[in-house]
């Protein structure tokens, strides 16, 4: 694993505002890890006591309804961190962290964070940022569970997907959701997000081939989307 100062995922988290100087204390306090696809990072409830910056890979961010199933809250990729709002307000985790696909991942103690809170301010502005940011997602997400069909919802998210994570030689979505990790993100039934993919399909909007998903007319599911 690189230096922290030489890693270039820095320029995309809140850790962009550090200095040199803080950059390389970061790097001998730091621990490295590579988490293998499905294993967990860290578990709702569950004291982290720091943060992760993600060098390399996907994880999902779920959150334990009541009847028992989870919900996928939000994909996180390169770049990000994890646990700043935990760490900033001194609670459990009220999220799950679950890997992808595999990962390269740095764990940076709490002690060491807090510091460049009052030593450069530019550094908590972008962490504070970063919450407010992620408090709009959730709004924005709330209203359109709210709002929106599942069938918006399914378009919105297979744009989402396509948008964020591109996709591979033969056109198929990169990120490879299961059919229930798809249904977890629109907020509905397995059953119906299968149901409604094969619709997609029927109408040329989409095709399937097991796991993949090829978008085929995203015009069209922009429209149906907005």
């Amino acid at each position: 694993m690189s230096k922290c100062e030489q890693c270039i995922v820095r320029e995309f988290s809140s850790l962009k505002a550090l200095t040199k100087d803080e950059l390389l204390k970061l790097s001998d306090c730091k621990t490295s890890h590579t988490i293998k696809k499905g294993e967990v990072i860290f578990e709702e409830g569950e004291n982290v006591n720091g943060i992760y910056c993600v060098k390399d890979g996907i994880c999902k961010l779920t959150k334990l309804s009541p009847n028992g199933k989870d919900h996928i809250v939000k994909l996180v990729t390169k770049g990000e961190l994890l646990g700043q709002r935990s760490m900033i307000s001194d609670e459990p985790v009220n999220l799950s962290a679950v890997a992808l696909e595999d990962m390269e991942v740095c764990f940076i103690p709490k002690s060491e964070v807090m510091g460049y809170f009052d030593k450069n301010n530019q550094f908590s502005m972008n962490v504070m940022k970063t919450i407010c940011g992620d408090l709009k997602e959730a709004d924005d997400h709330m209203v359109n569970l709210a709002q929106k069909t599942v069938k918006e919802r399914l378009a919105e998210t297979l744009l989402y997907l396509h948008d964020t994570f591109g996709k591979n030689e033969d056109n198929s979505l990169k990120i490879q959701l299961s059919r229930d990790e798809l249904a977890s993100m629109i907020g509905t039934a397995t059953e119906s997000c299968i149901r409604l993919l094969s619709d997609f399909k029927k109408l040329g909007l989409i095709d399937l081939a097991g796991k993949k998903i090829v978008l085929k007319d995203i015009a069209k599911l922009k429209r149906i989307a907005d």
